[in-house]
């Protein structure tokens, strides 16, 4: 495949959203558990023994679309007080958790699962700093591990990396300056080092 086609591949991937991911190809549960491989994370945990949910229906339906958990904990004068932990969402209405939004003991939010096939897994993860996006991780087969990362400076994208055959292993880069792909790199023999390296001409 030349470098072109590539390209236009990667940035493909990239834009797909809940079709990107071939959940039809995915192993069951048990197998995948007997194989070693993780399994796709749930976008609706567990809630813990010390949690406290509150249901809201935002789009009055009578359903719930909007669960927030918080727990009990003193405050500096000693005081009792609720502190969110987690706020789940329903933003399609069917019923089922879409986007799960996990806050520090700061209230800060500091990660953010979304399911983008509604399947109830997790496909997409932000991740925060002081409230702000600085890593984003990608499920794009399905199969319970990382296959893509973006990673951010300042509010901007400034770089991807992606396992684009399923060996745990980056072989994909995309290096961004202001707002477009400026280079890539690929690693052709799978020693985790760029082989070949292609510039974005209009960037120049």
């Amino acid at each position: 495949m030349s470098s072109m086609s590539k390209w236009v591949v990667g940035l493909a991937l990239v834009g797909l959203c809940g079709c990107a991911s071939d959940k039809g190809a995915k192993q069951p549960e048990a197998a995948k558990k007997e194989a070693g491989q993780p399994a796709p994370e749930p976008i609706r945990p567990q809630p813990a023994s010390n949690e406290k949910v509150s249901e809201r229906d935002t789009n009055t339906d009578d359903k719930a679309d909007v669960w927030v958990y918080s727990v009990e904990e003193r405050g500096a004068e000693g005081e009792t007080r609720l502190r969110m932990v987690r706020k789940e969402l329903d933003i399609n209405w069917d019923g089922r958790v879409d986007l799960t939004t996990y806050y520090d003991a700061r209230g800060e939010r500091e990660r953010e699962a979304m399911d983008l096939d509604f399947d109830g897994k997790v496909d997409s993860v932000a991740f925060y700093e002081k409230g702000v996006n600085v890593r984003k991780e990608r499920d794009l087969n399905g199969d319970g591990r990382t296959d893509e990362w973006a990673y951010y400076e300042r509010g901007k994208l400034a770089r991807k990396e992606r396992d684009s055959t399923g060996d745990g292993r980056v072989d994909y880069w995309e290096y961004w300056e202001k707002d477009q792909v400026d280079r890539i790199g690929e690693d052709l023999d799978g020693d985790g080092n760029v082989d070949k390296w292609s510039r974005n001409a209009q960037a120049e």
